[in-house]
């Protein structure tokens, strides 16, 4: 992608969002109970399919398989991490090992965009896409912005306290890393510790084995037990994005450019109603035509542009999409807070892995942390609208400025 610099008018085009009628909606959105692949993730489906009806708007949903969650299958290889520690402490080497390399490798390929092949074994149920096309269905170029509707549980590991402590006693932490703390680490140290204590005979090591192993499996029956969260940041903020997108694109519709507005189901469980998508939509949608745009959590005090995530290792956004909307900011006047980079994984990872043109939208507190996240203060009221209308503003000048010829 070789982008040209935005137009100097661009800025004076984009009507600012009506944040009163966001709120309205937002509001509504957290009232339903919404995890990943349940009844209530449906009705979020369909109110959001409704909404965009009566914006004159036609959407589908489009039903998924999923299992549902990321406790299941974390829980399970930390699990054998445990037991392969333990073996390791009682001489059985060869258990210990294949306990922990299995348990290893069952984790490593369950974070996005892996296999998932565990979630195969294990139950499952249905996850529900909202599916809208605006433009012209032949156009040469497609942008598509990506949300999701479900809410996470929550769990101790996410209590509010905990970055704040940190950055209250060591701020020079968060002002030296731009790069979120792996919070996958533990679980998937577990197993791998065991395996390399298996091998070498280290009881130490077997212990800390034992001791992530424990802690890790621990964790993820906390967040298993929990309620979800209304998330009405995460991600109830894009889902308003979307709508607010839709009825701007009513009132001025593109000219050569077709935009898809796609809300996920169980991107909490690991991106799995983003998965089905991919499997069902990407060989309609070439790479060299299509730029994917991942709105996450818009509703913290600073928008952000992720310049690469991953939970194993870090996958970069591209320079060039990084660059364009780099530039539409700059031209709107919308201060993005620069170089953050996450530890875990959006929506946007199995479009970037797939080898499409991709940027991932999000925002993020004064200690680079996204707002209220998986806790139950993740409400309206805490939401920063002004962040969520810039977020939307840059988001439509995304779309103006394709429509008008800037090249992906």
């Amino acid at each position: 992608m070789s982008a040209t610099r935005p137009f100097p008018e661009l800025a004076d085009q984009l009507a600012r969002p009506d944040t009163g009628w966001m709120l309205e909606r937002l509001q509504e959105l957290e009232q339903i109970p919404r995890p990943s692949a349940s009844q209530g993730e449906r009705d979020a489906a369909r109110w959001l399919a409704e909404e965009l009806g009566e914006l004159g708007v036609e959407a589908r949903i489009e039903a998924e398989e999923a299992h549902g969650t990321y406790w299941w299958p974390l829980g399970i290889g930390a699990a054998a991490g445990l037991l392969g520690g333990l073996a390791a402490l009682r001489g059985r080497r060869e258990l210990g090992f294949a306990l922990g390399a299995t348990g290893a490798a069952a984790i490593a390929d369950d974070f996005p965009p892996g296999e998932r092949r565990l979630r195969r074994l294990l139950t499952r149920r249905e996850t529900y896409n909202v599916v809208a096309e605006l433009g012209p269905s032949d156009a040469s170029r497609t942008i598509v912005f990506v949300g999701h509707h479900d809410a996470a549980h929550s769990g101790l590991v996410f209590h509010p306290a905990i970055p704040q402590a940190i950055g209250d006693r060591f701020p020079q932490v968060f002002e030296r890393v731009d790069t979120s703390p792996p919070l996958m680490a533990p679980v998937i140290g577990g197993p791998l510790l065991a395996a390399i204590a298996s091998l070498t005979g280290s009881r130490a090591l077997a212990r800390l084995a034992v001791l992530l192993g424990a802690g890790s499996a621990a964790a993820m029956l906390d967040i298993g037990l929990r309620d979800p969260v209304p998330g009405a940041n995460d991600n109830g903020t894009a889902v308003v994005a979307l709508l607010a997108l839709a009825r701007r694109l009513r009132e001025q519709p593109t000219e050569s450019i077709r935009v898809i507005l796609l809300s996920t189901g169980s991107e909490e469980s690991f991106s799995e109603g983003m998965k089905g998508f991919a499997e069902r939509h990407f060989g309609e949608l070439p790479r060299d035509s299509t730029f994917f745009v991942c709105l996450e959590a818009l509703g913290a005090d600073h928008l952000t542009v992720l310049r690469g995530e991953g939970f194993l290792r870090m996958r970069e956004y591209p320079p060039r999409s990084l660059q364009l909307i780099d530039a539409t900011a700059e031209e709107l006047g919308i201060w993005l807070f620069p170089n953050l980079r996450l530890h875990n994984g959006t929506d946007g990872m199995e479009p970037l892995a797939a080898g499409y043109p991709t940027v991932a939208l999000c925002s993020c507190t004064d200690l680079k942390q996204p707002g209220n996240y998986h806790w139950p203060n993740d409400v309206a009221a805490n939401v920063n609208l002004e962040t969520l209308a810039d977020g939307v503003r840059l988001s439509e000048g995304l779309i103006r400025g394709l429509d008008r010829g800037w090249i992906i």
